[in-house]
């Protein structure tokens, strides 16, 4: 049993997530799940998040017999973009929060001291550390769900860039005429392949004619259509929710296909709702992968699904820590 233990805490704009990780890795002690209720203000959610760390660091002690002193610190997964030297969340539209010192209201209402980084960056962390990727050298995670994030572990470490935005790997431009994205650009990653622009391109299919399933399971309704449904219709077999899943893959497999161009790395492991479609994404996304791919690219590069799943910020977090106060993680 380790006798040094890390916080992770994984916020987004849904949920707060907080556990407390082993320093060498394994079990995560004290695990806890609650809303985010962003509404209700920033002050509440940074009460919340301080609530659920010490009740987590109780429980941890409990189970796992952690002197006193064995807490090293926090690490906290934050949506961005950040300033991770000042520690403050400068803009994230999911918590309406701007020139927020977050890293240093959390350490400073529980006593440890905190790191503060990118949520994407912090579950490609977790993987690399305790996931899929935990024989590999350099690995891009990639997580689809409201939007598409990425983060980038070359030799054991995040590529943070100049700026800290490295790795918006969802705003890459697939086609330079085509949607337009949230972030006001056009022919971004996100705006095909995101969970809400599967549910589009579904609508606009349906709207267009196309013979589906789909409205009966949405009694009618197109406005309740979202990715979970076409997952859905998929499972029982239906031929264009099928299709739709098909087209997902080839925007995915073109964005991989850069990365793996640009990158070369070991392993690309994707996570997030859209992966519950399984080899309906997965073949045809390493297909797409393959056509547009160098050769040696692809061949080297493993196409893999995350292994840690909701975890992975939790884990990606308090390894986060370790590396920014402690040195690597191998």
């Amino acid at each position: 049993m380790s006798d040094r233990y890390i916080v992770g805490v994984d916020l987004g704009g849904t949920s707060i997530n907080v556990g407390i990780v082993p320093y060498d890795g394994g079990t995560v002690l004290g695990m806890r799940s609650l809303p985010t209720d962003v509404p209700r203000g920033a002050k509440f959610v940074v009460d919340r998040m301080v609530r659920m760390i010490r009740a987590a660091m109780k429980d941890a002690r409990r189970e796992g017999d952690i002197p006193a002193d064995g807490f090293l610190g926090i690490g906290i997964g934050s949506p961005g973009p950040l300033d991770r030297e000042t520690g403050t969340v400068l803009e994230t539209p999911n918590l309406g929060w701007r020139n927020f010192p977050l890293r240093d209201l959390i350490a400073n209402a529980v006593g440890l001291t905190a790191v503060l980084d990118n949520d994407a960056n912090c579950a490609a962390l977790g993987e690399y550390w305790q996931g899929a990727g935990r024989n590999v050298r350099n690995l891009v995670a990639v997580t689809l769900g409201t939007g598409i994030g990425g983060g980038i572990v070359l030799d054991g470490r995040v590529y943070h860039g100049a700026s800290d935005l490295a790795g918006e790997i969802g705003h890459m431009t697939i086609d330079s005429t085509g949607r337009k994205c949230k972030c006001g650009n056009y022919g971004c990653l996100e705006a095909y392949a995101s969970g809400p622009a599967i549910a589009a391109r579904a609508v606009e299919g349906l709207e267009a004619g196309a013979t589906s399933l789909l409205p009966s399971l949405v009694d009618g309704d197109l406005s309740r259509l979202t990715a979970e449904t076409v997952y859905e219709a998929i499972v029982t077999g239906d031929v264009y929710a099928k299709e739709v899943m098909r087209e997902t893959a080839k925007f995915l497999g073109t964005g991989l296909a850069n990365l793996i161009n640009v990158l070369n790395p070991d392993m690309i492991v994707i996570s997030g709702g859209v992966t519950r479609a399984g080899e309906h994404l997965l073949e045809p996304l390493r297909a797409e992968v393959r056509r547009r791919a160098f050769r040696k690219g692809f061949e080297t590069c493993e196409i893999v699904v995350s292994e840690l799943g909701g975890m992975a910020g939790v884990v990606g977090a308090a390894a986060t820590f370790r590396v920014e106060r402690c040195g690597g993680l191998r």
